[in-house]
This record gives C-alpha cells, structure tokens and sequence, in this order.
C-alpha cells in the first residue's frame, strides 16, 4: 500500500483551497481506493512532480468520472487550469503547456510551479467531496 507522508508546502496549503470552494459535488469519497489505485499504478516511483501530478489526475478521473467533471470548473484568477482541448487551454494563455490527462477527455494546464500544482489538485479534490485529511496527505506527495 502506498505510505502517504506529509512534505513541507511551497505556496497555499490544501485547507487554505478547500476553504475556497463551495459546496463538495460528492460527499464521502473513498480514500482508500485512491490510494490503492495510485499504489498499483506506480506513484511512488514517479520522480517528478508533474507525473505524481497528472497520475492523481488520472486516479481522480478513474474513480469518479462524474464528480472529477463537475469539479473542473475550478479556475485561477487569471487562469484557467482544465479544458476538453488543448486549443481551449492555449487560448487562455500563451505558457499553459497542456497535457491530456490520460484515459479522461480533459486536459490541464502543466506549466504551474510545485505549489499550484497542489492548490489545483486540493481544489479538485475538495470539490469531489474528498475529507481535508485525505486532501492534505495526498497533496503533500505532489
């Protein structure tokens, strides 16, 4: 089973996101099936942030497409960080990089420092109902 254990953050933490969003989509989300499911998928060999990032994304999609959906609705203030193409993120900013998130019809900006990747994923995470602790650990291996 995949260990989570907490890493120092670099910009705003996970309980500073999820007091940001509204209300959860989907209450009580499974956090033992994420984990599982990001142990068999090889979290924990991944080197760089960016593959721990888009592997969450994938995890979260897999488990709870409908909820992962309403959830990407989240937006930067001057960014907007999911799309159902490539060209919708670029014509939102000239660095996105997008990357597809694998096996979803979403992509997401991947041009973020360590720091809002975790913001981004924390903010999705709370929108699809998942519990602080949960949201906290699991950014905290990003």
């Amino acid at each position: 089973l995949l260990t989570l254990t907490p890493k120092p953050t670099e910009s705003q933490t996970a309980s500073e996101a999820r007091s940001k969003m509204s209300q959860p989509v989907k209450a009580n989300c499974e956090p033992d099936a994420l984990t599982q499911l990001l142990s068999r998928s090889g979290f924990a060999s991944k080197e760089s942030a960016i593959d721990r990032f888009m592997l969450i994304l994938w995890a979260l999609y897999q488990l709870e497409p409908a909820a992962f959906t309403r959830a990407t609705e989240i937006k930067g203030r001057k960014r907007v960080y999911f799309a159902r193409s490539e060209e919708e993120l670029q014509a939102n900013g000239k660095t996105t990089k997008p990357r597809a998130v694998q096996d979803s019809p979403y992509w997401v900006i991947s041009n973020t420092n360590t720091g809002r990747k975790r913001y981004i994923v924390a903010q999705l995470m709370a929108a699809m109902g998942y519990s602080q602790e949960s949201i906290d650990r699991l950014c905290d291996q990003i």
